[in-house]
């Protein structure tokens, strides 16, 4: 089963990549998400804003692709990409802003940790994007593999940061 799941991964990784319509999207999420593995992972208003920026640029190309491909994957696929769009582009804007302001609302402050949404913005973008559908295999192989992922590029990433 984790084979299955290790596989399913890599596969939500390198689709975006192979797909001319996509790769522009997803090319500055993994430059962000390399850059936010260089520097320190404590929360801070400028990675707030990096956050924000990251999932507003997600979710603007989702509704972008949404446009060109509404109405593929059915009602219930449509709903799902939806939701999960406006969810981030309101994560987004609210991290944007409290970076701005530098202040965050309440119980908000984890919108300053760039590392994990940069991971859930690449490992979504291709179901987000339309380029595969929405399962629970795909989930969950981004929930599992999450945290060794995140420790490994920590434990590899650790020498380069000051």
């Amino acid at each position: 089963m984790l084979l299955l799941l290790w596989k399913t991964l890599l596969h939500l990784l390198w689709v975006p990549l192979g797909q001319m319509d996509l790769i522009w999207a997803v090319v500055p999420l993994y430059f962000g998400w390399l850059v936010n593995e260089l520097t320190r992972s404590k929360a801070s208003y400028g990675t707030a804003m990096q956050t924000g920026f990251a999932l507003i640029w997600s979710g603007a190309h989702w509704i972008w692709q949404f446009s060109l491909h509404a109405g593929r994957g059915g009602i219930g696929q449509a709903t799902v990409q939806l939701s999960v769009t406006a969810a981030v582009l309101v994560l987004g804007a609210v991290a944007l802003w409290s970076g701005f302001r530098r202040r965050y609302p309440s119980g908000c402050r984890f919108l300053g940790h760039t590392r994990f949404s940069a991971w859930l913005m690449i490992t979504l973008f291709p179901m987000q994007a339309g380029a595969l559908p929405w399962s629970w295999m795909r989930l969950a192989a981004i929930l599992v593999f999450a945290a060794p992922v995140a420790l490994l590029l920590h434990l590899v990433t650790r020498p380069f940061r000051r």
